[in-house]
């Protein structure tokens, strides 16, 4: 299995262009910035991923996200290699974007945006959950086990 997810920071606005078949596809590429949850000292607490999105997902892409926009991406890991005659063998790690997310309100966005001429953004990114007053004590979806039916009624 294949599968990456990532949430973070775009580091530059997409950028849009078209393949050259006879059915263009489109194609957009971005950058991401992933806030490391445990860095050791002295290491950079952020990776920087490459991302790729295809058909609708890289037109989506160009129309909604711009640099600094939170979002979540959902998608596999493809590497590339080239070779280059002065550098050799050259190895490229991408981010193939099967999902694309908004992680933050077009408000919150926004409110960051204005006289933003450095190209930098604040983190607004703390997340504090609300505490739920659901009866059910359900903990991320999940149900209790005393909620849950008796064994004779499962169907293994």
């Amino acid at each position: 299995m294949n599968k990456v997810i990532l949430m973070g920071r775009l580091t530059r606005d997409p950028e849009l262009r078209y393949s050259q078949s006879a059915n263009p596809i489109a194609i957009a590429k971005y950058g991401l910035a992933v806030r490391r949850q445990y860095a050791k000292q002295g290491e950079a607490d952020v990776d920087f991923f490459n991302i790729t999105a295809f058909g609708k997902a890289g037109e989506f892409a160009n129309n909604y996200f711009k640099k600094g926009r939170m979002v979540s991406i959902v998608g596999r890991i493809q590497i590339n290699s080239v070779d280059d005659p002065q550098k050799g063998k050259q190895t490229y790690v991408d981010i193939v974007a099967e999902e694309q997310h908004f992680a933050e309100s077009k408000s919150s966005f926004e409110v960051q945006q204005p006289g933003n001429t450095s190209g930098s953004y604040q983190n607004t990114s703390a997340y504090t959950p609300t505490p739920s007053n659901n009866t059910n004590n359900n903990v991320a979806g999940f149900t209790p086990a005393t909620a849950m039916e008796e064994d004779e009624d499962l169907p293994f």
